[in-house]
């Protein structure tokens, strides 16, 4: 059975991708990367047992945040479509990796969002 902090990587994943759709250049784009990602360590990382692979998904939204905020409005649509989709997919994997391999650290165990060391997801 998933974590009760399954339902907030999945609400996390849902509001960055939300906030991906609606960017539109070039306004915002300083603050784009880390409000991409402001539900998600605002809901789930601190709940989370450190796990360097979960760390580097949510460093490629990260990135690919800060290239759809750089690609020039001049290069048209295309570029800027997809580098949303580059941006989407990245949350997808990130919340991928956290119900695959997250684990409930004891902060998300005290909040009741499970018991400390339980996967938030299923393993397959």
């Amino acid at each position: 059975m998933d974590a009760a902090l399954a339902d907030h990587v999945r609400a996390a994943s849902a509001a960055a991708r939300r906030h991906a759709l609606a960017y539109r250049a070039p306004s915002g784009k300083d603050a784009l990367p880390w409000s991409i990602i402001e539900s998600f360590d605002a809901r789930v990382r601190g709940h989370l047992a450190r796990d360097p692979r979960i760390e580097d998904e949510r460093d490629r939204v990260l990135i690919a945040a800060v290239k759809l905020a750089e690609t020039p409005v001049e290069e048209g649509e295309e570029s800027i479509a997809e580098a949303r989709a580059h941006l989407v997919d990245a949350i997808d994997y990130l919340e991928q990796a956290v119900l695959r391999l997250g684990l409930v650290n004891r902060e998300g165990a005290k909040a009741g969002l499970g018991t400390y060391g339980q996967p938030v997801g299923s393993r397959d």
